[in-house]
């Protein structure tokens, strides 16, 4: 019997509603007014997001989501829900829901669900931390709290990125997609990047994902010359962490280079950024600059290997 006063909140970023414009405009709108996602003054920024962005961007970002869209919604909620549900089985005595930073289902609606809660532990599903993505979860968390008369005693998981489990986990993963498709010239990690400047304040971000790349890259005993690491997802004309991934894959087309697979360990699940940007925009760059195939290597999802690693990450931080 699952205990309702105890709950393991698993957080990831959101999608919207529907791959329609007015859906994404509404996601969109939440997401970009985070100041931990942009950080500019509000009066201009507000400007710029409602004015000019939002009505340029939302229907061009609605026909992406409707490339990837699946029959029971988003790949986002559609894999993130059912890890969660695939973890509560794991962990029958505690309850197990999911949230998102933005859009639905939120934080602040899951949590109104357990008004008696005594412990709450909350896993941003965020291997490595940032400031834009993990200490937005903690927000999230403590401002729906800063209103309750009762508080629980709350675990807060910031990072897993060089867990045992979760390593081991990659690299089956890894290991399983060039067992049957054999391997690439080169594996690229790419990670969703963040504002070089938010990194020169302090931001671990950027050492976390050198850290899980190396840590990988060691267990599936590769050479420096065999994998390399860049950053994707670039918004605006602000530098972000370099090298970027789209520009990387044209150079590598231009050198010569065939084939490439790539994964994204920071994506706990496949999304926008994996399955429309990495696996048909940034494959269409590679194929134009000369090469022929990029090969995504997919996120670990709701799989088994993912489900019991994340158990251990509970377990291991209790």
């Amino acid at each position: 019997m699952k205990n309702r006063q105890r709950l393991i909140l698993l957080v990831n970023l959101g999608t919207p509603d529907a791959p329609t414009a007015g859906a994404v405009r509404r996601y969109l709108a939440e997401f970009l007014h985070d100041y931990r996602v942009v950080d500019l003054s509000r009066w201009l920024w507000c400007i710029l997001l409602h004015f000019i962005i939002l009505p340029i961007r939302s229907g061009r970002v609605a026909g992406n989501y409707a490339k990837i869209w699946l029959p029971k919604g988003s790949p986002l909620l559609v894999y993130s829900q059912g890890l969660a549900d695939k973890l509560q089985h794991q962990m029958p005595n505690t309850e197990v829901r999911l949230a998102m930073r933005y859009g639905n289902p939120s934080v602040p609606a899951v949590l109104a669900d357990y008004p008696d809660l005594q412990e709450l532990t909350v896993l941003p599903l965020y291997p490595q931390y940032s400031a834009t993505t993990t200490a937005s979860v903690f927000d999230a968390v403590t401002r729906y709290y800063l209103k309750q008369e009762r508080v629980p005693n709350l675990r807060f998981i910031r990072e897993y990125h060089r867990h045992p489990a979760w390593l081991d986990a990659m690299e089956a993963r890894i290991r399983n997609h060039w067992d049957l498709h054999g391997r690439g010239e080169r594996l690229l990690f790419s990670f969703h990047g963040i504002p070089q400047r938010f990194a020169e304040r302090g931001d671990p971000y950027p050492q976390q994902c050198r850290e899980s790349a190396e840590a990988i890259a060691k267990r599936l005993e590769l050479t420096p010359e065999q994998w390399l690491m860049t950053y994707q997802s670039r918004f605006g004309r602000e530098p972000w962490l370099q090298p970027y991934t789209d520009k990387t894959l044209e150079q590598m087309g231009r050198d010569g280079f065939k084939t490439l697979d790539l994964v994204c360990p920071g994506f706990a699940v496949d999304c926008l950024e994996t399955l429309e940007e990495i696996s048909v925009e940034n494959a269409h760059l590679f194929q134009q600059a000369g090469g022929e195939e990029l090969r995504y290597i997919g996120a670990l999802n709701d799989e088994p290997g993912h489900v019991a690693a994340l158990a251990q990450v509970l377990e291991s931080q209790g």
